[in-house]
């Protein structure tokens, strides 16, 4: 490798870089993506259950312990249980765009690596191109096909160094970028659901009698003989 590095010149330690960024950030985001991803699903089952019963206090407990955007967002919800529907549809449309800034961190840097080392590969093949055939035109012409093919040779190397980092780079931003799309997608359907969970649950009594019917209706009695 470092055979080819000092054979493609200059230009060729600049793709190098570009190639350590890029596996630094897809490395990153992958780490990041996997920590944040959770079960929609069964998270919002759990969830239901709590807000039903109306133990509001536990369900905060609960998404504020789960890592990831969804639980975030509900969270935000859960806080003002009380809010009227269209206000907590504006806090979690409010909570998901504070979101989306995180989740795509950094793909904006593949795209554009993705993007800058063809470029760099085809700046350094042209230059290598003008070097060889301004020897060939110092020399007169009088130059053998062996110096002549070395020299386009050398000029190709960095077209293929910026071809080999460009193409996982560019597949690794369509991977992200493919599952940023989908976490934000469980973010409006969680935000939907918690919405509905909220506003639609039927209120439960917390007065609880321990007066048993019949002494209810004795009691009722000996009022009824007293007038």
């Amino acid at each position: 490798m470092i055979d080819y590095l000092q054979k493609g010149g200059l230009l060729m330690w600049p793709i190098l870089i570009c190639s350590i960024i890029s596996i630094g950030v897809f490395a990153e985001r992958l780490f990041y993506l996997h920590r944040a991803s959770i079960h929609v699903g069964e998270f919002l089952q759990g969830l239901s259950n709590l807000i039903q019963r109306r133990n509001f206090a536990e369900a905060l407990h609960e998404s504020a312990g789960t890592p990831g955007p969804v639980a975030r967002v509900i969270h935000a919800a859960i806080i003002r249980h009380d809010a009227p529907r269209s206000e907590l549809r504006e806090i979690v449309q409010e909570a998901g765009q504070l979101e989306v800034p995180k989740l795509e961190r950094f793909l904006g840097v593949l795209a554009t690596l993705a993007y800058l080392t063809p470029l760099l590969g085809l700046l350094g093949t042209v230059s290598g191109m003008i070097d060889t055939f301004g020897a060939l035109n110092a020399s007169g012409g009088y130059t053998t096909v062996t110096e002549l093919s070395a020299g386009i040779y050398k000029s190709l190397l960095t077209t293929a160094a910026g071809l080999v980092v460009a193409t996982p780079t560019f597949v690794a931003y369509s991977y992200l970028s493919s599952r940023v799309n989908a976490m934000m997608h469980e973010m409006e359907r969680a935000g939907i659901e918690v919405v509905h969970m909220l506003t639609d649950r039927e209120p439960v009594s917390g007065i609880i009698s321990f007066q048993s019917p019949g002494t209810s209706g004795a009691a009722e009695r000996e009022a009824r003989a007293d007038r």
